[in-house]
């Protein structure tokens, strides 16, 4: 392992006379070096790990893609959907859509949700409204009433506290005496902008196959699904112990035996954070989430008896210690630490496997599900670098349950209510405003200021294909 580690250093005459150099060399080999050693010696175990999972979930990618083995298509939808028809059938859907202060996209998610196609006798729209702002839930309730005089069943629902922030909103939403008739709800954060047949592209799923779950609809800079109530009932609900309530929700149904499936060829659009610093709030949400979830739930997956062994192998290893924390200590402690200083250790020579080659795949890997943005990958790498000490920090205090834990502040969202004009003069209002959106304490804190400060007021579009805004992954349960 050593020898695929390091290289023979070669030898260098060094002069012992200055005091300063002296002192150097002495802390140099009796601290900085063995130290150096074992850094490297781990990190270069966990960048094997997810070098590892990196190229099986591409070779599984590959196989999908190839062959056309997605699950969804084994279903015959088009003859499930006149199924449907012909027997009138209908099951009754609620649609729950949770917001918070949204001035600037309530009526688009409003409307998208009232405008699915389905009976509307077999619909309800609840919004659930936990704004603090008393004349945005005004606006926001005169929205509703006008959907209500269109014919749309719409229940506008307030709470006089937030307690469990999104999931607890979620969880008092089904706890209303109108739902009891329900059997699935679909949710979508007030940003999303599904399509009329959304509804017609996954419920028959559902009715199709009872061990399901979960439908879920595919990332356009988002992601929506469809569950079934019983499995929410069966998993224990909605709960509010991370800030991933859709991930704790998910992991817990899949214990309980529950099957979900992903449809890639239906897109549901939102809102990418408008802003540097928004999306930062957002990845410090997502990657301290996953690693608190894996602390709180590390024991129940183990003893968990209804799963085989292997699933539960697959949640432990490969979707939270390789995913969720792996991928974030790698990117920064090795990448951006690491590798650097040992430039300036002598006695220390990576080899180019560890150092170049693993590293480069990794990272090609990551690109090329996205052959059209690829000619940003040297701009992600950075972008990533920068991202990454607030990655790792989160993941950190996630497993450590430390400070920041559960802080949960909301993107903020625009809708399609910018116009480029606005834009133009926020960006210009932003270059006397540098001290807001820096980032202060990142490596390489030049580079990537001058990176934060040019991202802070631009949409990130074209940065997010690469992976690491996160397709959800609950399909690759089972």
């Amino acid at each position: 392992m050593k020898n695929l580690i390091f290289q023979e250093p070669k030898e260098r005459v060094t002069d012992g006379t200055s005091g300063i150099s002296y002192a150097w060399n002495s802390i140099r080999a009796s601290v900085i070096v063995p130290l150096l050693h074992l850094a490297i010696i781990l990190c270069s175990v966990m960048s094997l790990m997810l070098f590892i999972e990196r190229v099986y979930m591409a070779i599984v990618i590959l196989y999908v893609k190839v062959l056309r083995k997605k699950r969804y298509t084994e279903y015959k939808l088009e003859e499930m959907k006149e199924d449907l028809e012909l027997n009138k059938s209908y099951p009754m859907v609620l649609v729950q859509i949770p917001m918070y202060n949204e001035k600037e996209v309530y009526k688009l998610s409003i409307g998208a949700a009232c405008g699915l196609s389905w009976p509307s006798d077999r619909l309800i729209v609840q919004v659930l409204d936990d704004s603090t702002n008393e004349v945005l839930r005004k606006l926001v309730e005169l929205e509703c009433l006008k959907w209500i005089e269109k014919g749309v069943n719409v229940k506008y629902e307030t709470r006089k506290n937030r307690n469990g922030y999104k999931a607890g909103a979620l969880k008092e939403g089904l706890e209303k005496q109108y739902v009891k008739d329900c059997q699935f709800v679909v949710i979508f954060d007030a940003d999303f902008q599904p399509d009329e047949d959304f509804l017609w592209r996954t419920i028959p799923y559902l009715l199709e196959n009872k061990e399901l779950g979960l439908v879920q609809a595919r990332w356009k800079f988002g992601t929506a699904g469809v569950w079934r109530i019983q499995a929410i009932e069966d998993a224990g609900g909605w709960k509010d112990r991370t800030t991933v309530e859709d991930m704790d929700l998910a992991v817990r149904a899949s214990l309980k035996g529950w099957k979900f499936v992903f449809v890639g060829d239906l897109g549901v659009k939102n809102e990418l954070p408008s802003t540097f610093k928004a999306y930062r709030y957002q990845q410090h949400r997502w990657s301290c989430g996953p690693s608190n979830l894996f602390r709180k739930m590390t024991r129940e997956i183990i003893l968990c008896e209804r799963v085989s062994v292997w699933k539960r192998l697959y949640l432990i290893y490969a979707f939270f210690i390789v995913r969720k924390i792996i991928a974030h200590w790698v990117t920064f402690f090795f990448y951006c630490i690491v590798i650097p200083t040992s430039v300036l250790v002598p006695e220390i020579q990576l080899t180019k496997p560890i150092a170049i080659y693993i590293p480069a795949t990794i990272t090609l890997l990551n690109a090329v599900c996205t052959p059209r943005s690829f000619h940003l990958i040297v701009f992600w790498i950075l972008f990533e670098n920068v991202m990454s000490l607030l990655r790792a920090k989160a993941a950190i205090i996630g497993l450590l349950e430390a400070n920041r834990v559960n802080e949960w502040v909301v993107t903020e969202k625009h809708g399609n209510t910018k116009k480029q004009k606005n834009n133009i003069k926020t960006l210009k209002k932003s270059r006397s405003r540098v001290g807001e959106s820096n980032c202060v304490g990142m490596i390489g804190k030049g580079l990537a200021q001058d990176l934060c400060i040019s991202l802070d007021h631009v949409n990130l579009v074209k940065l997010v294909p690469f992976g690491f805004i996160y397709q959800s992954e609950y399909d690759r349960f089972n």
